[in-house]
């Protein structure tokens, strides 16, 4: 079981976690056995180059995809559920309660305004954020009144952010936040992750390729051929302000 800090319990654990697309000689392993706890609270990245299992294992986790074998379990409030088994209606139900996902590419609708992209989630959820405070958490206070068409690539990424935190979710993933971001541009898109983690409490995961990333989590895996190939945990995390790559 790779390192982990010991202040609190696990929000997700896996065991033997494997995944293979397709049969016989053919077939795609994009994951090997992983052994992994992420504890309530924490700032993770998932750090491997393109085909090294970050995205598949990320997507088991949020319930978007299935092990083909293992076991990976989701724990809130004190009961833990089975990921792995579990019912279509089960998993969307997980989903659309307790997870927020943040992807390389935005997903808004350009007829909307940033308020408006935020409020479809919130019409959605039980107990919402409202629409301006999630905004105004990732810095778009005064821009929620703007189209899509109106905002640049990393206001865009923080709008889909603030849609992502809007249900309150105990966790976010986020897979490639930055991926078609400019340097300057990712920094203040992962300042309004790291912001929402610190003011929130949420538990966090993030894909990336850029190993200078790594350095503002509290602790990294990196994987290489659907394994976990080294773990650490940040003695001292890098605000994400003084990042470069």
């Amino acid at each position: 079981m790779p390192d982990q800090p010991p202040h609190s319990a696990p929000v997700f654990s896996a065991h033997g976690l494997t995944k293979v697309y397709g049969d016989g000689p053919t077939a795609v392993h994009a994951l090997r056995g992983v052994d992994l706890e992420i504890v309530r609270g924490e700032f993770v990245v998932l750090l491997g180059a393109s085909g090294s299992g970050k995205s598949t294992l990320l997507n088991i986790l949020g319930g978007l995809d299935s092990a083909s074998a293992g076991s990976a379990r989701w724990t809130h409030a004190g009961q833990t559920h089975e990921l792995t088994g579990a019912s279509d209606a089960e998993l969307t139900r997980y989903r659309r309660e307790h997870v927020g996902f943040v992807f390389q590419f935005y997903n808004l609708i350009p007829s909307l305004t940033a308020r408006e992209n935020v409020q479809l989630v919130t019409d959605l959820a039980d107990q919402p954020m409202p629409a301006e405070e999630a905004l105004s958490l990732v810095g778009l206070g005064e821009r929620m009144d703007h189209f899509v068409s109106q905002l640049s690539g990393g206001e865009q990424q923080r709008v889909a952010i603030a849609r992502a935190i809007a249900k309150r979710p105990a966790v976010l993933l986020c897979d490639e936040p930055t991926g078609a971001l400019d340097c300057a541009t990712g920094v203040k898109v992962l300042q309004a992750i790291e912001h929402v983690n610190r003011t929130l409490g949420t538990t966090t995961v993030v894909i990336t390729h850029n190993a200078p990333i790594a350095d503002m989590a509290d602790r990294v895996l990196r994987l290489a051929d659907g394994r976990i190939v080294d773990a650490r945990v940040n003695p001292h995390k890098v605000a994400a302000a003084t990042l470069a790559w």
